[in-house]
């Protein structure tokens, strides 16, 4: 497998990162974010790109991180990640301010450009399959976080300018995992593991939950793409 360049990874998490921004931007416009509710289009993104992150999880992702580590050590750092991830969102959920509900598209984001920069390392062709996946991902939640945290923010500006900054955070953390968590194998599988199991909480925390209650299939349809993907 072929190291991508770090310039090459780094870009991607940036441009994974700026559909945050430009989910807020849609919202922002009230003709948009009435057009995109009716057609229930940030439900479609979301959960479609719910499912296919699973179907990378369960084939990819987590069959990486098992093939270096013992089961001790698997059992650890999945299910850290499940613990850091749970207690994260628990708070968020008490809070409910503008501070909690950026830290919520930070926990999602954060983890996923960092896995993005150890796959870029690794050389898996799943680094481009991830990008896209967290922009689906991104895009709903900059669509959602913009209109509630627009309640406790007076200009519109400012609250675009505090999204666009969190994009930036895509390359940092892409460069935390092409630079530092790639550098062994058993710190890859470590990561690897540990943002499974964050993102699979998640996955089961939020999005199947809402899927379910609104009886659709796009994450089942989201799955089975990121199956043959993968396969």
């Amino acid at each position: 497998m072929t190291v991508l360049p770090m310039a090459w990874a780094l870009g991607l998490a940036w441009m994974a990162g700026l559909s945050i921004p430009a989910g807020a931007l849609v919202s922002s416009n009230v003709v948009l974010r009435n057009a995109c509710l009716r057609m229930k289009l940030d439900s479609f993104v979301s959960y479609f790109g719910g499912g296919a992150l699973l179907a990378a999880i369960a084939l990819v992702l987590m069959p990486r991180g098992i093939e270096h580590t013992s089961v001790l050590s698997v059992v650890l750092a999945f299910g850290t990640g499940g613990l850091v991830f749970w207690q994260f969102s628990a708070w968020a959920k008490r809070t409910q301010n503008s501070a909690s509900q950026f830290m919520g598209m930070l926990l999602d984001f954060f983890p996923e450009a960092i896995l993005l920069g150890v796959l870029a390392a690794s050389g898996s062709n799943m680094v481009y399959l991830l990008a896209g996946l967290i922009a689906l991902q991104n895009m709903p939640e900059g669509f959602s976080a913009y209109h509630e945290m627009r309640e406790n923010m007076s200009s519109r500006s400012c609250l675009l300018m505090i999204f666009l900054a969190v994009s930036m955070v895509g390359p940092l953390a892409a460069w935390l995992g092409f630079v530092w968590f790639s550098s062994s194998e058993f710190m890859l599988a470590m990561i690897l593991l540990f943002c499974s199991g964050g993102i699979l909480y998640l996955i089961f925390e939020d999005i199947a939950p809402r899927a379910h209650s609104e009886s659709n299939s796009f994450p089942a349809v989201g799955a089975y793409a990121g199956f043959c993907w993968a396969w």
